[in-house]
């Protein structure tokens, strides 16, 4: 078969001369034939279709390294890394959607700050941390203070119970940092990129891939609070009687199911349904999910790992939640209920409940 010129196999493959050069010092796509006098690269026409699969994942905005990766990989491999990417990038443009929302509204005067409330919020809340019974160790590290709560899954072994307690550990400062509503996001992002560092150095003396964890955690600051997400550990509201989970799992099936190729059900059921697609890791590549919300009284949040919520099912926890008296009768109940079902993982909760701390002015 005839070799195409660079310029010819540019024309067919809609790519620049220029972005073909670069492809092959990346070792992306190498030329079929390289003159050796006048370094003239050459190509085969059975190359165009990798050259086009390259053009368009960088019109998707995928890294170079990240498409060397996948051309590397079987078909289906590869679709479904496409899948994942794809997943990440609408829950980034989701997670900044979000705060460019809070952004306007805030700095049009249009967004609710401790200034404009009447009504003086707090707390009442209660934490614990439970090895499952098949479980020789705990990673899961809970967490309940007058102004954070925070729940966190490390990975099974010595340096995944380090990496869950650090990175709440690196969060507790929140407590008593005065942080006024505005810049609640900003205080709790600064405090997971130093979770990510103190993970890291964990991960220096331990093996590879063991100093991970996830975490979720909501910070307050009047009838504010902020969110903060990353892996496979939830957070429910209870708000008027109904459940409503507020986070987004991180996870390999999660992404099958949003993109329609798994239903939730399979996924209960998958091998790979613990894989997580985002984590803190240490490695300084953590992309947590960060929202805003208000909160009222009488509001009830439960932050978990899957050790409860794989198997509680949502109707369960929205019963136990509605009908318990106390954050501490209501996590004992769920907990039970967890053990009650075999309890194959270790469970991690925290129970929290908006309670008025004094009457609106009148």
């Amino acid at each position: 078969m005839q070799l195409l010129t660079i310029g010819a196999f540019a024309r067919a493959a809609r790519l620049s001369p220029k972005a073909l050069r670069l492809y092959d010092e990346l070792g992306l796509l190498r030329p079929a034939a390289v003159d050796g006098e006048s370094g003239y690269r050459f190509y085969d026409p059975a190359q165009l279709e990798q050259a086009r699969l390259i053009a368009w994942l960088r019109r998707l905005g995928m890294p170079l390294a990240r498409i060397r990766r996948i051309c590397d990989l079987p078909a289906d491999a590869a679709a479904e890394d496409i899948a994942a990417y794809w997943q990440q990038v609408l829950a980034e443009t989701t997670a900044r959607g979000q705060l460019a929302t809070f952004l306007i509204d805030y700095l049009s005067g249009k967004g609710t700050t401790v200034e404009h409330t009447t009504t003086i919020l707090g707390i009442r809340y209660a934490a614990r941390s439970e090895s499952g019974l098949i479980r020789t160790s705990n990673e899961d590290t809970a967490y309940a203070g007058p102004r954070l709560l925070a729940v966190a899954d490390g990975v099974r072994g010595p340096a995944g119970n380090l990496a869950s307690a650090a990175a709440v550990d690196a969060l507790k400062p929140l407590e008593t940092k005065p942080v006024p509503a505005e810049d609640l996001l900003g205080a709790l992002a600064e405090a997971v990129g130093q979770a990510d560092r103190a993970i890291a150095e964990i991960a220096a003396s331990t093996p590879p891939g063991e100093a991970v964890t996830t975490l979720t955690a909501l910070l307050w600051s009047g009838s504010q609070l902020a969110l903060v997400h990353i892996g496979d550990t939830r957070a429910y509201l209870i708000r008027d009687g109904e459940l409503f989970q507020i986070t987004h799992d991180h996870t390999y099936v999660q992404t099958l199911i949003d993109d329609g190729r798994l239903t939730p059900e399979e996924a209960a059921s998958h091998p790979q349904r613990s894989l997580l697609a985002r984590a803190l890791t240490g490695t300084g590549a953590a992309q947590p999910h960060l929202s805003l919300h208000e909160a009222t009284a009488g509001d009830r949040y439960l932050l978990c790992s899957d050790g409860l919520s794989t198997v509680v099912p949502a109707p369960s926890l929205r019963h136990v939640l509605t009908g318990s008296s106390s954050p501490q009768q209501a996590l004992d109940q769920l907990i039970t209920r967890a053990y009650a079902a075999g309890a194959p993982d270790n469970i991690a909760c925290v129970v929290a409940d908006v309670v008025s701390l004094e009457a609106p002015r009148q």
